[in-house]
């Protein structure tokens, strides 16, 4: 009789075939047994995992097709069994399974696999996590060693580069892939660090920054891996842990991964290859569980040319690349990016926040932003302090008044078109890099000499 009725319902012309179809183009996986557990439907999606024709699965017990099925328990309990995890043909699933009834007997079940495997399921889990994160107004208390301060929510942009960048961000945030994140000084690199970090299953736990190049060479070993009691004069008692062992369960940010000595980069190699730590001065290897998130704005693949970076440890960062891109080359993300700038700062300084005139916008929207979001951060700082409620051209640096980059003049020489070039480049460097001409230097790709001869040629000045 169970047989009858459920055939007779498939059958029925109001569900045949816009029904039947729909439930065929699902994503979940379905399948319908009779009383006696015998398949009375089975979608397509589930049939081509099975490898079956639907029409030879019809009639077929369930515990034939399907190894480790517990549709016969729900038919005999008449419970339904929600979330249960299944091993189907190698594969962790999730499944939900429900009695049918008529007049109140049970004539059959329905199962349906919600997710295919448990990454499926991690990854959603992982978002809902960051979601309720986001909804509480900040991270965990949980979190120790280092707190993630930007949220994924922060990352303002509407333009195409960005929604595929952000879209990105989530596909591989669940995963243990190393990222690293490329981009100019300036763009959001950490805070998409920060994002990748709050959007994956070890958001509870540390989340520990490292800048390469603001630590002294003779130092950076010791930062990274510790030191044991007595490694070296003036050592504290118990030694120090480094910054693996500090994220151990969490994600290590290094930041300025471009500028680590040779000498370190075999040893960081070393560590991700085996994931080990030996502090300095120490006799015992100690296990780490870290995800590494690394950031530089300099070309690896011309450091590696030179030399100056290892190719082994590149592929091993270079696992997943994220490029954020320049401000000036999404500019009309301005507009948005200005008023969250300036509603978080008036926020911060429990301020009314200031509006900002059209003339002001234009002029915003037109500036090459050689430091990027950071030099429209800072601008809009001053701004905010030298400004009243409504923000005017007058109220912006002198070199943004609405000044538009002027074209090459008709009849100019490529000798002189190439010069002006070149000239706006050093400044733009020098900019970016707060006036450190070693760093402009190294952002160019040049030698210090030879950004020394250039800014003399141009008539900068060099003192």
């Amino acid at each position: 009789m169970g047989t009858d009725v459920l055939a007779n319902a498939l059958a029925d012309p109001l569900a045949s075939p816009l029904l039947l179809r729909g439930l065929d183009a699902m994503g979940e996986w379905l399948v319908v047994v009779d009383e006696d557990a015998r398949v009375a439907y089975l979608n397509a999606a589930y049939a081509a995992f099975l490898e079956v024709e639907p029409k030879q699965a019809i009639g077929m017990p369930i515990r034939e097709l399907i190894e480790n099925t517990r549709m016969p328990e729900v038919i005999a309990s008449g419970q339904a069994e929600l979330a249960h995890l299944q091993r189907v043909r190698g594969h962790h699933m999730i499944a939900h399974r429900y009695p049918i009834r008529v007049d109140g007997r049970v004539i059959g079940a329905i199962g349906t696999v919600l997710y295919h495997d448990t990454w499926e399921w991690r990854q959603l889990n992982v978002q809902v996590q960051a979601l309720e994160a986001e909804t509480e107004g900040g991270p965990s208390s949980l979190v120790t060693g280092g707190t993630p301060r930007w949220r994924q929510a922060e990352v303002i942009g509407e333009c195409e580069a960005i929604r595929a960048l952000n879209a990105r961000v989530r596909k591989v945030a669940p995963g243990e892939a190393s990222v690293l994140i490329r981009g100019e000084s300036g763009t959001g690199k950490e805070l998409y660090a920060h994002a990748l970090h709050r959007l994956s299953g070890r958001a509870q736990r540390p989340f520990i920054k490292v800048n390469c190049a603001a630590i002294p060479e003779a130092l950076l070993e010791a930062e990274l891996f510790g030191y044991a009691e007595g490694a070296f004069a003036g050592a504290p008692k118990g030694g120090k842990p480094g910054k693996f062992q500090l994220a151990d369960g969490g994600t290590l940010f290094l930041d300025e991964i471009g500028d680590m000595p040779p000498a370190m980069q075999v040893k960081l190699l070393q560590v991700l290859q085996d994931r080990e730590v030996e502090t300095v001065g120490g006799t015992s290897l100690v296990p780490v569980d870290v995800r590494v998130i690394a950031a530089t704005h300099r070309p690896l693949e011309s450091l590696i040319e030179r030399g100056e970076f290892r190719k082994d440890l590149f592929y091993r960062l270079n696992v997943v690349p994220l490029e954020v891109p320049a401000l000036r080359e999404r500019r009309e993300d301005i507009p948005m990016l200005a008023r969250h700038l300036l509603s978080r700062l008036a926020e911060s300084r429990q301020r009314r926040c200031p509006t900002l005139s059209e003339a002001a916008m234009a002029c915003l929207s037109r500036h090459s932003w050689p430091g990027n979001v950071r030099e429209l951060e800072n601008v809009l700082e001053a701004a905010f302090y030298l400004g009243g409620h409504h923000l005017d051209v007058d109220d912006l640096p002198e070199v943004l008044r609405c000044r538009e980059v002027a074209p090459p003049r008709l009849g100019a020489s490529l000798k002189a078109t190439l010069a002006r070039a070149e000239r706006e480049a050093l400044l733009a460097a020098l900019a970016e890099c707060d006036g450190n001409r070693t760093w402009a230097a190294r952002r160019l790709g040049i030698a210090k000499s030879s950004f020394y001869e250039k800014m003399a040629r141009h008539a900068l000045r060099v003192d």
